[in-house]
């Protein structure tokens, strides 16, 4: 066979694995072969092309991380074999875990690190091992464990387990092929819990020092805590639910779950007769459209009457946009926001004085002034909402007690297993694939071109100011992929094995065949996940 790595072709013979085949530089962690994440160990069986993975890499950090966790979760059972470990959610570039059945000490943590770099140091092998429905299904009833469990849930033939000496666990996706990978990680105790902890995309050669998340961290466990005391952990038993015709029940729980805390929202605001100004920011597909529509309500309810104003009518001139590395205009940048004239037109209105806001022209890259007045009633609030709406640098003629800022994200708590956690970044990705294909007839291609952009724009003007909101919303809904997933999957797969998103389209897919499909019929109109499958009243 044929095989190009590095602009070079190789002949190559039928049977060997990549591992065998090639000189594997020593931070490779895995392969794309032929667009596809692929094992150090995948036996090459067709022509193609072949190009290597490192940490630094996207798929190569999932992969990493994926990797910690297993030798993290040996580790501990290892030291102690009846610990019930949950691995929670991120927080920044650590993984917050809990033991259910035991306190975490000081001793504890000390005592799972020197295991950990034991394991590391004798570079152990990892091997997936894989067997058949029945066999697993026999498996998982003689351990008795819900370890693995959602396998046997979905009808696959092969079953596969990752084994590493005695120890056995199932974690979704590539693994690296021995322990001795894990050069960059730490474990801390932190609250309740610990973190695991792993280099960051941008300084992947170094632990950065740990920032508190203590307001996210607070969302999180809000959902996380009232999902457990539902039984709704897992995706095992989110389709359990399911398949009992309990999607009603779902669908009526996580509206009232939203109702009110958007409620909670607009008491606090009506409860300080200081705030003048209401700032919305968050990453993409959040649902700020429908928050910002239901917390109007909400306002009104409460006797305040919100009036908005568009960050976007207040760009600089063309001329003036900043630009990006490439030299390509850099509309996300701060700089690109008037923000003089924008704070000018902020201070007149909450002294009682009338403006006239301009409308951008977005072709012609201008201002222009059409006539729109605005002046604030006694009753009236403003609401902005934009990526730079957390920070100060947008408002910093406005008094801080004026401002309520609010941040809202899709901030997933359901896990997959008690091992393996759904990224919020994967949810929020798969809204805005189906958002993209409804209202703007984009495909999923498109929408994974652009999603890197996207993200670094998100690092790097949104996440930095989330703990200096008043308040956080989660937008999550807990059904939510199983009612995407039948939108999204015909999407994913029109991605061919000929583009460099084939990998990330199939590990999308994969991720959604673990839910059981749910009619999104009886979910009404004012609901959040109608934003992004079509029928919203705030449209």
């Amino acid at each position: 066979m044929k095989i190009k790595l590095q602009e070079q072709e190789f002949e190559v013979c039928d049977g060997k694995s990549i591992l065998e085949t090639f000189n594997i530089p020593k931070d490779v962690i895995a392969a794309r072969y032929n667009n596809e994440i692929a094992s150090l160990k995948h036996i090459i069986d067709k022509d193609g092309e072949i190009s290597f993975i490192n940490r630094k890499d996207r798929d190569g950090r999932i992969i990493y991380i994926r990797g910690l966790l297993y030798i993290m979760s040996k580790a501990l059972i290892e030291c102690y074999p009846k610990a019930m470990l949950t691995v929670n959610y991120q927080l920044s570039n650590s993984m917050f875990c809990t033991i259910d059945n035991m306190n975490i000490t000081d001793e504890l943590i000390k005592n799972v690190k020197k295991r950990m770099q034991e394991i590391i140091d004798k570079n152990i092998e990892i091997v997936k091992y894989s067997m058949t429905q029945e066999q697993a299904d026999e498996f998982y009833e003689k351990e008795r464990t819900l370890r693995g469990i959602l396998q046997t849930d979905i009808d696959k033939e092969k079953v596969s387990l990752y084994y590493c000496e005695s120890y056995y666990n199932y974690f979704y996706g590539t693994m690296p092929i021995s322990t001795g990978f894990a050069t960059i990680y730490d474990l801390e105790k932190y609250k309740e819990g610990f973190l695991l902890k792993y280099p960051s995309i941008i300084e992947p050669d170094k632990i950065q020092s740990s920032k508190e998340s203590l307001k996210l961290k607070s969302a999180l466990d809000e959902y996380r805590i009232i999902n457990k005391n539902l039984g709704l952990v897992t995706v095992h038993h989110l389709n359990k639910k399911i398949k009992e015709g309990k999607q009603k029940e779902l669908i009526l729980f996580s509206e009232a779950l939203h109702e009110k805390k958007i409620a909670e929202i607009a008491d606090m605001i009506k409860g300080n007769p200081k705030v003048k100004m209401i700032l919305i920011a968050g990453p993409s597909s959040s649902g700020k459209t429908t928050f910002a529509g239901k917390l109007a309500m909400a306002l009104r309810v409460n006797g305040i009457k919100p009036v908005t104003i568009s960050v976007d009518n207040y760009f600089v001139e063309r001329s003036n946009t900043p630009q990006d590395e490439l030299g390509n205009y850099d509309f996300e940048h701060i700089d690109a926001i008037d923000t003089e004239l924008l704070n000018k037109h902020l201070v007149a209105l909450l002294n009682g004085e009338e403006i006239e806001i301009p409308s951008f022209d977005f072709t012609m890259g201008t201002k222009r002034y059409l006539g729109n007045k605005l002046k604030l009633k006694d009753d009236e609030i403003i609401i902005m909402e934009g990526i730079h709406c957390l920070n100060d640098n947008l408002t910093p003629l406005i008094p801080k007690e004026e401002k309520f800022k609010v941040y809202i994200s899709d901030l997933t708590v359901l896990n997959i297993d008690y091992y393996n956690r759904i990224s919020t970044t994967d949810t929020r990705l798969i809204r805005r694939i189906v958002r993209d294909n409804k209202f703007r007839n984009y495909k999923a291609l498109h929408t994974l071109k652009m999603w890197y952009s996207v993200n670094r724009g998100e690092q790097r003007n949104i996440f930095p100011y989330q703990e200096d909101a008043d308040v956080m919303f989660n937008s999550s809904i807990i059904y939510e992929l199983a009612v995407f997933k039948d939108y999204a999957i015909p999407l994913l797969e029109e991605i061919g094995p000929e583009n460099p998103e084939y990998s990330e389209a199939r590990r999308l897919i994969t991720l959604l065949k673990y839910f059981e499909s749910m009619d999104g019929t009886q979910i009404p109109n004012n609901s959040l996940i109608k934003e992004f499958i079509g029928g919203s009243i705030f449209e």
